[in-house]
């Protein structure tokens, strides 16, 4: 099933997600990040989206996939931070 969710990052951006949930798994089968803030490099959101595909949908879950993805591939981000992002990724909880 998918899920949206609309999120103002505190002192940030707008962060939109759109994910599709199997609630059996408790498993993220695909998700989209959009939302008005800018990421280095170009490919940095889509990395973060294939990292997250079959990720487990619980905070210390996401929150070790998406620091690990951001360290490993040097990704920056102006007006998200990771919390915000994560807790964006929350707000779809059905």
């Amino acid at each position: 099933m998918r899920y949206h969710s609309i999120y103002k990052v505190p002192q940030g951006k707008l962060l939109k997600i759109s994910l599709v949930y199997d609630s059996p798994t408790r498993t993220i089968h695909q998700v989209r990040i959009t939302g008005d803030f800018f990421a280095y490099p170009e490919e940095a959101v889509e990395l973060i989206e294939q990292a997250l595909e079959h990720a487990i949908f619980e905070r210390g879950h996401l929150k070790t996939k998406i620091e690990t993805i951001i360290r490993t591939q040097k990704i920056q981000f102006i007006g998200v931070d990771p919390e915000g992002l994560i807790q964006a990724i929350l707000n779809c909880k059905p």
